[in-house]
């Protein structure tokens, strides 16, 4: 459901009450992130205790909240701001991404043609 790799994926470092539907995440989106809420990225909070977390984003044809519990454990939302997919599946796993140590790998750069220039 969250695979396009083209998705844009925005952490909230400031706590969220998980009481918080639509309206409120979206001024969390707003204030905190200084982001539109509808512009089709994924929004992601998480408690303070760190046990609960939610997804909100918006599709085509309205918006969606995914939530999250933990019986066991928390999530360590350590980076705030843009993240990739693969560092939110981490996030959801319960892993620690700031010991995570990720390796380079190889892009393919598209070159722009010379009667484009």
């Amino acid at each position: 459901m969250l695979s396009p790799s083209n998705l844009r994926i925005l952490l909230c470092g400031q706590p969220a009450d998980m009481r918080k539907s639509f309206n409120g995440l979206s001024g969390m989106c707003n204030q905190f992130l200084s982001q539109d809420p509808t512009s089709g990225q994924v929004f992601v909070f998480s408690t303070s205790a760190g046990t609960k977390s939610k997804r909100c984003g918006g599709m085509r044809q309205g918006y969606a909240i995914w939530h999250k519990r933990l019986e066991a454990g928390m999530f360590h939302p350590d980076p705030t701001g843009a993240i990739s997919h693969a560092q939110l599946s981490l996030i959801l796993d319960g892993t620690q991404v700031k010991m995570v140590r990720q390796y380079k790998r190889f892009h393919l750069v598209k070159k722009m043609s010379d009667s484009s220039i």
